[in-house]
């Protein structure tokens, strides 16, 4: 008898997470967001936030669960050593717009996977960097698209799978990275973990 599948809890409400799964066939069981501060620390480089961020994730919603593997990622935009989050409001995202306008920046998604009340210690994580050049934008390209409000919780301001694809002129890495999370990368650490090709439900 083959063994049952883990249940797999996303540490996140990102609805573009929950498609990138359900893409390939996954249906998380729960979805419980970790909701922690998600404030930078002192001289931290974007690449070891991104992992402590969804390091904490998992940690924090493992915390809360007896059973199943807890799935977390955090996604953000980087130019040179600054790290642009999600814009607290509109004249956040337009700096940020302006500042990536006809330059390239990396992108940076780190997944973390642990089984559920399991100790910090146990979290393995990946961190995928992708780059990202924008194309020169007009004071009216960012109006425009600040004006469809899709900037609003997305890491750098903007959307790469939305308005912001005609931003794009160049890009290497990975898309679902991009998006919000790697997916070839995460389904590997869903396999080490016993989360194997036939835990995707494809009917």
């Amino acid at each position: 008898m083959a063994q049952a599948q883990p249940r797999l809890i996303l540490a996140s409400a990102s609805p573009r997470r929950l498609e990138l799964l359900a893409g390939i066939g996954i249906t998380p069981d729960t979805v419980d967001p970790a909701d922690i501060d998600e404030t930078p620390s002192r001289q931290e480089t974007p690449r070891r936030y991104v992992a402590r961020m969804a390091r904490e994730k998992a940690a924090t919603v493992a915390a809360r669960h007896d059973a199943g593997l807890v799935l977390a990622a955090d996604t953000v935009v980087a130019a040179g050593r600054r790290i642009l989050g999600k814009p607290a409001d509109h004249a956040e995202a337009e700096a940020f717009l302006k500042l990536l306008s006809g330059r390239r920046h990396r992108v940076m998604t780190a997944v973390a996977l642990c089984p559920a009340g399991a100790a910090a210690d146990t979290i393995t994580t990946r961190v995928v960097e992708s780059r990202v050049r924008f194309g020169r934008l007009s004071d009216e390209d960012i109006a425009a698209y600040l004006a469809t409000d899709e900037w609003q919780g997305k890491a750098g301001g903007y959307a790469i799978q939305g308005e912001a694809a005609c931003f794009i002129a160049w890009m290497a890495g990975s898309y679902s990275g991009v998006v919000g999370l790697p997916i070839y990368e995460t389904v590997q650490l869903l396999k080490g973990h016993g989360y194997g090709p036939t835990g995707i439900n494809r009917g």
